[in-house]
């Protein structure tokens, strides 16, 4: 039965008669902190599950619960009899209010079932009252259909996933009915582990042969020399990129080799291109230079560098993409730029490839526009949409250009193992909702539709980022979908 998927956060309203097996199925589909229950609440301010004497308070507490949730946009499965009109009506209203898509799920199983399933109880409803509910659903599953959901569903195979995986399971059925080849790279942006400065050695190689292992096509890191604000703290741990580069080279065979990206204002850009040209070398040929227009101004006065205009910081960077073909070619001529004036290019060892590729970072016109002129290959950021956006935008210059993509991705096994891991690696203050769509939050099968959606944008290789290195083996299932 194909799964259906709603996006996060949203609202599901359970609707069915006593035993008709509402609870047996949100446990099996829901993270247990998503299900506000009407019988544990009863529990919760009375004796049991089946103190119908604190039935009334349960159903007050479950109101304020419901509304809480919703008022916070999180995820809420509702479940309870739901046979009063007034109050999923009022829940619907809730979601309506916090832009959240509500659905309802009816649980419309026979009457001769839920009496058996209730025969079977330790605590049974009373046949009576059983049978009064059977009569009210058999009107409620009328009216549900007209009551402005955004859908009416059957119990069946279904997940709240973030936003980009809502649509990605038709993407994954092409994926495996045609495969689209699809290359992936492994960006690290943080040396923070277990292993302590003195492990930082044996632990990075141990990450780089477990990604070549994986199926990994290239590594990438971050050019900077202290972390950003959006990873962690300006006094974590924070290796050099092109002397990381340099290691890595020595601890893997096949996979390429590159900087996402190097801030044009870093370092003298003739120097940048013997660097990579050294790297290209030593690595038997897989370098990649990244370059881009440089923005974290915090780091540039730490280390007393100037952070120039972005004018200037783009004349920079249009000047490099035709300085660092002319040094990795033959011979020693100047090179005469608009910033750059360099009067000898002198660079050998030449790069071993006959091409080595520059890729630049960024998704504006103006950095799209000088990627198209200059480069080989531009990365950007974003959705499929957008991905099909700025590949639309590069094909109507005449120079081909590869178009990357880079994001975080967090990857499990299955829904509960996705859970697992938003719960332990979402940051205290953030709910689970937004921290899975701030990672990318899903499964194998959600990474491989949304990465197949991503190539048919026009992607040519999709850099990810993994909040767990945990997970690398399993990032690998992802890849394997994509070998042609």
């Amino acid at each position: 039965m194909e799964e259906r998927k709603l996006p996060s956060p949203c609202v599901v309203i359970l609707v069915g008669p006593g035993a008709a097996g509402k609870s047996t199925w949100a446990a099996e589909r829901f993270a247990d902190g998503l299900i506000v229950s009407s019988d544990r609440l009863r529990a919760l301010v009375g004796a049991g599950e089946d103190d119908l004497a604190a039935s009334a308070d349960a159903f007050a507490l479950l109101e304020e619960v419901v509304r809480q949730r919703i008022s916070r946009r999180l995820t809420t499965v509702i479940d309870t009899l739901g046979l009063d009109k007034d109050r999923r009506l009022r829940w619907l209203e809730l979601a309506r209010a916090a832009g959240m898509p509500c659905v309802a799920v009816g649980f419309d199983t026979p009457a001769a079932e839920c009496r058996r399933r209730n025969r079977e109880r330790l605590k049974r409803i009373p046949a009576d009252v059983l049978t009064s509910q059977l009569r009210s659903w058999t009107a409620v599953k009328k009216e549900l259909p007209l009551e402005g959901y955004d859908d009416v569903l059957q119990p069946t195979a279904l997940r709240v996933v973030p936003e980009a995986f809502v649509d990605a399971g038709a993407a994954a059925t092409r994926q495996s009915e045609a495969p689209a080849a699809l290359r992936f790279g492994l960006q690290l942006s943080s040396y923070t582990h277990k292993a302590g400065r003195a492990g930082t050695a044996d632990w990075i190689r141990d990450v780089a042969v477990r990604a070549e292992a994986a199926g990994f096509d290239a590594i990438y890191v971050m050019d900077h020399f202290r972390q950003i604000p959006q990873v962690g703290r300006a006094w974590d741990d924070f290796l050099e990129s092109w002397t990381t580069l340099g290691y890595l080279a020595a601890c893997t065979t096949r996979m390429r080799l590159g900087t996402l990206v190097s801030g044009i204002t870093y370092r003298n850009v003739a120097h940048l291109g013997k660097i990579a040209a050294t790297l290209d070398v030593l690595s038997g040929g897989r370098a990649v230079c990244g370059v881009g227009l440089a923005w974290f101004e915090a780091e540039h006065k730490a280390y007393g560098w100037t952070f120039p205009p972005v004018a200037e910081r783009y004349a920079l960077l249009e000047d490099a993409l035709q300085l660092l073909p002319v040094l990795w070619g033959p011979g020693n001529k100047p090179f005469h730029g608009k910033v750059l004036d360099v009067p000898d290019t002198t660079c050998y060892p030449r790069p071993l490839q006959e091409h080595l590729p520059v890729l630049v970072g960024g998704s504006g016109r103006r950095t799209l526009r000088l990627a198209a002129r200059h480069a080989d290959a531009v990365n950007v950021f974003g959705d499929a949409t957008a991905v099909r956006k700025h590949a639309d935008y590069l094909r109507e210059f005449d120079r081909p250009v590869e178009l990357t993509h880079l994001s975080t991705t967090l990857v499990g096994k299955d829904s509960r193992a996705v859970d697992d891991l938003v719960e332990r690696l979402r940051p205290r203050n953030q709910n689970p909702a937004r921290y899975a769509a701030s990672v990318n939050a899903g499964t194998v099968d959600d990474q491989i539709g949304r990465f197949r959606e991503l190539s048919e944008a026009g992607a040519a290789e999709v850099m990810i980022s993994l909040p767990d290195l945990d997970t690398l083996e399993t990032a690998g299932e992802v890849i394997s979908a994509f070998r042609v």
